[in-house]
């Protein structure tokens, strides 16, 4: 198998959403799709043709079924999903616009995943012949059990000499059996080479702050992250790459976009969109880390080309409703090339 093969590893949800942009008290039905940070990720790669497992744990019913045949659709190996437990966690959400932002309300609690015990997984078998493996700062926040065999999990990819990203991605509602982010995330993160994060993900997570700088609300200005990028590499010196996202909130509807890249001597740094019509953010991240994963695999040493194709395939997230970006190669980097037209293609 191709030592390009991605693995990513955490929880993927049914999704139920009202629609359009009703209110949970006003829709009478609800859209059910799938979604989840690290199965985003594997959905966004699977399109872009990098071999890519998503393994996670899903109970033997229906709805889980049904989410495994949905992944399948995408052409995301499942092959390595453990089966067991009660049940899928779900979350509800509210899409927000204007001056009313979105709203998520977690139903996961004792979630297959949640207690999931290290040894379920067989991480040797899982990992050969892969060069990559993903996680993000929501797996460890869902019960110690799912922390455990996070950590199980880097620790082989350590063993195996693959490359370890994660995004940090703090969700204040998950961390609620007993531990902080701040008392489980650091032992991850020493043994991650690439980390994606925010300013906040970096303050709630890591304790780590820009120094001497405002970061003000609509207002996001690129160099003010190169003093994060270098406190994470000073503690935790196995990173190489420390890459952080740039959004900018006018409204609900209307974000600025950008990202930055640090390689421990220089900052990169992307074009800035405008994304003035929102159709579904949720995820805008996971697409960022698909399509950085993508980029730094496909483009060589070209830090800068990676950074951009990530910027421009979580611009095009913004434009797809559900969780997972389907867009293909061909039109990121015709984002990038400049055409931002939306013109039909005849």
């Amino acid at each position: 198998m191709s030592k390009n093969k991605v693995v990513t590893f955490g929880e993927i949800m049914l999704r139920l959403t009202t629609p359009g942009y009703l209110r949970f008290n006003q829709a009478s039905t609800l859209n059910a799709t799938f979604g989840g940070g690290e199965a985003n990720v594997a959905v966004s790669l699977a399109n872009y043709g990098i071999p890519v497992d998503f393994v996670t744990r899903l109970p033997e019913n229906d709805i889980a079924d049904a989410c495994i045949m949905d992944l399948k659709r995408y052409d995301v190996n499942t092959r390595n999903i453990v089966r067991g437990g009660e049940r899928m966690g779900i979350y509800f959400l509210e899409t927000g616009s204007v001056s009313r932002g979105s709203k998520v309300i977690y139903d996961r609690a004792h979630s297959a995943i949640a207690e999931i015990k290290p040894g379920m997984i067989d991480w040797d078998s899982v990992l050969e012949g892969a060069g990559w493996f993903h996680w993000t700062g929501i797996t460890p926040a869902i019960s110690q059990g799912a922390a455990d065999v996070c950590l199980e999990a880097i620790q082989k990819a350590n063993e195996k000499g693959i490359i370890v990203s994660c995004d940090l991605n703090y969700r204040k509602k998950l961390w609620n059996y007993g531990k902080t982010a701040g008392e489980v995330m650091p032992e991850l993160v020493a043994g991650t080479d690439i980390v994606l994060g925010n300013e906040e993900d970096a303050a709630m997570v890591l304790g780590i702050h820009p120094e001497g700088v405002d970061v003000t609300k609509g207002h996001v200005e690129a160099a003010a992250y190169e003093s994060v990028s270098r406190q994470i590499m000073t503690i935790y010196p196995r990173c190489k790459k420390v890459i952080t996202t740039l959004r900018g909130s006018v409204s609900a509807n209307h974000n600025s976009w950008a990202g930055v890249l640090w390689d421990g001597k220089k900052l990169y740094t992307s074009r800035q969109y405008e994304i003035t019509h929102i159709v579904d953010r949720v995820g805008g991240g996971d697409s960022f880390m698909g399509g950085l994963i993508y980029g730094l695999l496909t483009y060589g040493d070209d830090d800068q080309k990676a950074l951009d194709f990530a910027v421009a395939a979580s611009c095009l997230k913004h434009t797809v409703y559900g969780d997972f970006n389907q867009v293909t190669v061909d039109e990121v980097e015709k984002l990038m090339g400049g055409d931002a037209s939306g013109r039909v293609a005849r």
